[in-house]
């Protein structure tokens, strides 16, 4: 255990004791923790000071005594949330995955392996502390409500500025991103394809069986195992579907958002079926969608333009055929989750029972799969090698 995780136990140093590498206190700052006011400092020292709170080491020093102390303690005045952590039991590793405003750790919390995210609250940026805090509580009530063997399983949370940190269980082998970076393009097997999405599509039919849109769904957010068993995560931009029209501005990332939600249109929960089809053409290709294009041009060419990426002419043409189903510029023309399912079970199914992978096979599956679709009319591309109109 010594060799993968460094020795920190949250909440165990000396009381008064501020860690070397923290800003020293301010005369208005309550915690070495905490940035100095930005009237404390001149600016040349005020940008000294952020350098220094970028290039921290470990974020989990900023857990310190005086923090951990009050793990139990009743958040903003009111009564103890169920979900609060006990930072005492909270054991802290390497980092594994950062971002803009976050930080991804191994850790053990009450001797079982974790992930523990920790998001860092910018206290002069108002614009971006409201964001940063709406996505903290938001990912929070999704996660501790949600119950699903792949839905990544939420534990605990903490709420301790200038940090909230989230654990869950620890997914070892990474994100699906990460998997298909390290294979060679187009080298998935029909049956590891179709073990992955039949994962995220359950785990997206769950999902919105409990009135809840991701609004994020990417080859990112969705995580394996040991078992290398998918499961959705990251519930930061997630909403209930009663809230979704109520909803401004668009979420998600460019290269897998819906076109409408790219135009601020109305949405509906078929959002998440556009970027289901995005993550399953990644499945096919093991490529980056619409790869030699900036964010911006992507969406551009697929809300504009309504490109998408070229399909895989090695691919299976009933996958091809979901794929171009689910990201259909006309969101009533995509398919419903449960649909999606049964569709995937049915041709894993053909497969186990050794029928032949052929082009005529599978178009026999195909025409009897489309009676799972409503106003879905077959045709497989004969020239997939230029970008697609949806």
């Amino acid at each position: 255990m010594a060799s993968c995780f460094k020795a920190m136990w949250v909440g165990r140093r000396s009381k008064g004791r501020a860690p070397a590498s923290l800003p020293e206190p301010s005369a208005s700052s309550s915690s070495s923790s905490r940035l100095p006011k930005r009237n404390d400092l001149p600016p040349e020292m005020e940008a000294m000071e952020r350098r220094r709170w970028d290039s921290l080491e470990s974020w989990s020093m900023l857990l310190d005594a005086g923090n951990a102390e009050n793990s139990e303690a009743k958040p903003d005045g009111g009564e103890k949330e169920e979900w609060m952590a006990d930072l005492s039991q909270l054991f802290i590793g390497n980092k594994f995955a950062s971002g803009s405003h976050s930080r991804i750790y191994r850790g053990i919390y009450k001797q079982r392996a974790v992930a523990v995210k920790m998001v860092r609250i910018p206290e002069q940026d108002e614009k971006t502390r409201e964001r940063l805090e709406k996505q903290f509580r938001s990912e929070v009530a999704f996660l501790s409500r949600l119950y699903h063997p792949n839905i990544v399983q939420f534990i605990a949370a903490s709420k301790k500025p200038p940090l909230y940190c989230i654990i869950t269980e620890y997914m070892s082998q990474g994100t699906l991103r990460m998997y298909l970076h390290k294979k060679e393009p187009y080298s998935l097997s029909t049956e590891t394809i179709l073990r992955l999405a039949l994962d995220i599509s359950r785990g997206m039919e769950y999902l919105h069986a409990q009135g809840v849109i991701h609004r994020d769904l990417k080859s990112h957010n969705l995580l394996l195992n040991d078992e290398m068993r998918v499961k959705v995560a990251d519930f930061g931009t997630s909403c209930l579907e009663t809230q979704l029209r109520a909803s401004k501005g668009n979420m998600g990332t460019y290269r897998w958002m819906a076109p409408e939600m790219i135009k601020e249109k109305p949405c509906t929960r078929k959002v998440d079926v556009y970027s289901f089809g995005i993550v399953l053409w990644e499945l096919t290709t093991a490529l980056v969608p619409f790869q030699g294009m900036t964010p911006v041009q992507a969406a551009y060419a697929a809300s504009e333009k309504n490109l998408r990426p070229p399909l895989s002419t090695s691919c299976s043409p009933v996958l091809n055929n979901l794929i171009k189903n689910c990201w259909s510029a006309n969101p009533a023309k995509r398919p419903d989750f449960s649909y999606i399912v049964a569709a995937l079970e049915k041709y894993d199914e053909c497969l186990r029972e050794g029928l032949p992978v052929s082009v005529h096979q599978e178009l026999s599956i195909r025409n009897s799969l489309l009676e799972l679709f409503k106003g879905i009319n077959g045709c497989i591309l004969s020239n997939p090698s230029v970008p697609v109109q949806a």
